[in-house]
């Protein structure tokens, strides 16, 4: 969607306790304030005393100057229900930080994808522990930032990340950034944090998956993008895909055919975050297509 074609539209989720009356209670107060449904879905884990989830998009002339009654009218009418709740406009296109290092093919995309309209984010910044991709990334109009990150004290690296990330962003892809994040920054960061994982977890996890996979004599590969929490590579899944490889493939072979792959799954993750499409449920999550 163009920004001209998400003006007056809006998005919003519901969460909480599944119970009869939600769906009356939602579309009934969209109505009142004049909003026309282009969109809904929905799921429940179960009927009776399961959890519900709920997106609906609505287009409603003029939003901007009504969108606050639509919030204090949506806060009192879901309440009672105990339902949590976010409403955001969708012309109002998220802040998108991109953290990388020396492996630019990730960065590399969603910078193509970003420019070709593809992905409905603004990107603030780009920072990156090696400077490789400066060039590119400034000929963008993208500010670029170096920040090294060596050794096993990461502190000093990590307190200008946030420096440079505070206020500015709503939302973070680490596009293969080589480090691991320690839990005081993502305790700080205040936003989401979305990872590419160059293995189709939770099979190969730590370095060298490629070589590892070529060593099993695998037949499929692939790559995961998920939440990062404080347990390295198990936050919740937003996206995965795979692909076929044989045995007549080296690892570095193997390793091209995953790039493709990384770049394909981290830009769907992307676009599902950016487009308020992915519920956080535990550790898990609930992704409406």
């Amino acid at each position: 969607m163009t920004i001209e074609s998400r003006r007056d539209h809006a998005t919003l989720t519901v969460t909480g306790p599944d119970q009869p009356g939600l769906n009356a209670a939602v579309t009934a107060l969209i109505a009142e304030h004049g909003g026309n449904i282009v969109a809904l879905d929905q799921y429940t884990t179960n009927p009776e005393g399961g959890e519900f989830f709920q997106r609906v998009v609505f287009h409603r002339e003029g939003l901007n100057a009504v969108i606050p009654h639509i919030r204090e009218d949506l806060t009192r009418t879901l309440e009672p229900y105990g339902m949590d709740h976010q409403l955001v406009e969708q012309s109002k296109l998220k802040r998108m930080a991109v953290l990388a290092s020396k492996s630019d093919h990730c960065l590399l995309d969603l910078l193509w994808r970003h420019r070709r309209g593809e992905l409905p984010v603004t990107i603030p910044l780009v920072i990156s522990n090696h400077t490789n991709v400066a060039e590119e990334v400034r000929s963008l109009g993208i500010p670029f930032f170096h920040v090294p990150s060596q050794g096993p004290d990461k502190s000093e690296a990590e307190a200008k990340i946030l420096e440079l990330l505070a206020g500015n962003v709503d939302f973070v892809v680490l596009a293969r950034y080589m480090q691991v994040l320690t839990e005081g920054f993502l305790d700080e960061v205040e936003v989401p944090v979305i990872n590419i994982h160059h293995s189709f977890l939770p099979a190969f996890i730590g370095a060298g998956p490629y070589r590892k996979a070529k060593e099993r004599g695998v037949k499929l590969i692939g790559a995961t993008s998920h939440y990062v929490t404080k347990d390295l590579d198990e936050g919740p899944i937003i996206e995965q895909d795979v692909a076929r490889v044989d045995h007549t493939m080296t690892a570095a072979d193997l390793q091209a055919r995953g790039a493709y792959v990384e770049r394909e799954v981290l830009s769907r993750a992307v676009r599902l975050h950016a487009d308020d499409r992915v519920i956080r449920h535990g550790n898990q999550t609930i992704v409406f297509s």
